[in-house]
């Protein structure tokens, strides 16, 4: 069984790997049942008990995938599971926030087959100004009366949700003051072999996203972090890129392009005996301050190979 450390302040001991839902594995958001319940099974198996989807992962699909597999194998309470809100511009324009918020749990709910989850996490970006990325909104957005974080924890007193955490994406001074605020207990963010910028400076020249090595923030107030990205979108893997990675605004196909190539002249930088994949691994959970690494597994024999690069190297 793999090891388990808390995660942050929640008082909740998670599993060093976590399941990813997400659509790059594209296992939750097709239609597969057979092969979903026995990934599941081989993670439960291993004693993985945290799983990470969202309302917008394959418009759904994932989390109704996920909810039909636990059902089967009777393991609803096997995991803790996670889920997202996105507040889109258009909502935004026509609806009041609470009511996207509890109109986006109360699908998560009904297609998880849950009456609540451990986790509620806003799926938005967070920068200084409303769309300066994709989707992003502020932090007086989030914290501003009658704003996201009240929505999220009118939720919480109503029993559905039991935490509520954070994605690490858009400007780490807006990130910075939502973690200040010790509102919200998790932060999941990119952080990999060759984009290890939250947890650490950026080199010379470096082009690439900054991350503000926001993780030591999360430490600072005791917020659980998720690596998330640990592969690099596969590219770490040498695996082609999945049909999500062509259309995503999120982590581009070019940006995919630009992570192979540093991926193979990585690669040959190995010692003998050491692949990329224990590599990716390794330097995420070295981190002290990263809980799990959230991957996202296609078959059942990947969450074995995980599982075996937990093993220092020989």
């Amino acid at each position: 069984m793999i090891p388990q450390l808390p995660l942050g302040r929640t008082g909740l001991d998670v599993s060093v790997l976590a399941l990813g839902a997400g659509p790059i594995p594209e296992l939750m958001t097709t239609a597969d049942p057979q092969r979903q319940q026995q990934v599941l099974k081989r993670a439960l198996d291993h004693g993985i008990n945290w799983i990470d989807t969202a309302a917008t992962y394959g418009h759904g699909q994932s989390e109704k995938s996920l909810g039909d597999a636990l059902q089967a194998l009777d393991a609803v309470d096997a995991f803790h599971l996670a889920t997202k809100v996105r507040l889109m511009p258009e909502q935004l324009a026509e609806q009041p926030i609470r009511d996207i918020v509890r109109e986006s749990v109360d699908g998560s709910l009904s297609r998880l087959g849950v009456d609540r989850v451990t986790l509620l996490q806003l799926h938005n970006s967070v920068t200084n100004s409303r769309g300066d990325l994709p989707t992003s909104l502020t932090p007086e957005d989030v914290l501003g009366p009658g704003g996201i974080l009240d929505a999220m924890q009118e939720l919480r007193e109503d029993g559905v949700v039991e935490h509520l955490g954070l994605t690490g994406l858009g400007t780490a001074s807006a990130l910075r003051t939502l973690i200040a605020s010790h509102h919200f207990s998790t932060l999941q963010v990119p952080y990999h072999l060759l984009n290890p910028t939250a947890g650490s400076s950026p080199e010379d020249g470096w082009s690439e996203t900054d991350h503000g090595r926001i993780i030591d923030d999360c430490a600072a107030a005791d917020v659980g972090v998720f690596a998330i990205r640990v592969y690099a979108g596969g590219a770490l893997l040498g695996l082609p890129p999945a049909a999500h990675t062509h259309t995503t605004r999120f982590f581009p196909m070019d940006l995919y392009q630009r992570d192979s190539q540093r991926a193979a002249e990585l690669a040959a930088t190995l010692p003998p005996g050491q692949g990329l994949q224990q590599a990716a691994v390794r330097f995420v959970l070295d981190h002290p301050s990263v809980t799990s690494a959230i991957i996202g597994f296609s078959q059942p024999d990947h969450v074995d190979q995980a599982v075996a690069a937990l093993a220092d190297p020989a």
